[in-house]
């Protein structure tokens, strides 16, 4: 009962602070999504694909990365030119809204319409911490199992999109693509599901024309009366 407390206490306070978060970048106009994934699913490679469309499209973005030691993706990503925050959490498998409001002014200050948190690698911790996000995205590659969906159903249930990556890998594994759509439908009917290769490109655009169209609809409140 004590441990359900303490547990209960700091989401809650995590929750707060997540609201804080949130405001902060709807009052700016800045969309903001929070990728999760078992570790390897391809979250950099991916983040690398996008970059090239999304700049094409919005101009701009920005990315943090969340990782318990080293900064290897955030070098990666900044490489291509895109603004990164660096989070080095230590023993926690998860970024929390206290990580992210430290960085809230550095993400405001970007001139970015759309941020990118890339989350600890972790299909568990993360389910249960609100950043301040607009959309929760899951990545699943086909080296994993089409039943993660149903060994990890929180993860699946507070996401808005799933992307089933490594696509290119699908004919040398055991990975039902339609059976992984079935399994996490059955837990979240409403999430939209996207199949990418980060080898061939597969997908890649029709993923960021999505994430695009999501972001170039969220205007700062300054501009929703003009």
């Amino acid at each position: 009962m004590h441990d359900i407390l303490i547990e209960e206490k700091i989401l809650s306070e995590n929750d707060a602070i997540a609201h804080e978060n949130r405001r902060a970048f709807i009052e700016r106009g800045v969309f903001v999504i929070n990728m999760v994934s078992a570790p390897g699913a391809g979250k950099t490679s991916l983040i690398e694909k996008m970059t090239p469309l999304l700049l094409e499209a919005l101009g701009a973005f920005a990315v943090v990365v969340g990782d318990l030691e080293g900064d290897l993706d955030a070098v990666r990503i900044a490489g291509y030119g895109v603004p990164v925050r660096q989070i080095t959490t230590g023993r926690a498998c998860h970024l929390d809204a206290h990580d992210i409001a430290h960085a809230l002014q550095w993400a405001l200050g970007q001139n970015a319409r759309l941020l990118i948190i890339e989350n600890v690698g972790n299909m568990v911790c993360p389910a249960e911490y609100d950043l301040g996000e607009d959309m929760m995205v899951t990545v699943l590659s086909v080296a994993e199992g089409d039943d993660k969906p149903l060994k990890y159903p929180a993860i699946f249930n507070a996401s808005g999109a799933l992307i089933i990556n490594k696509i290119d890998l699908a004919a040398h594994t055991d990975f039902d693509i339609p059976r992984a759509r079935r399994n996490a439908l059955a837990i979240n009917p409403a999430l939209q599901i996207f199949e990418t290769s980060c080898r061939t490109g597969d997908g890649i655009e029709e993923w960021c024309a999505f994430l695009a169209s999501k972001t170039l609809a969220r205007r700062p409140k300054a501009d929703t009366n003009r």
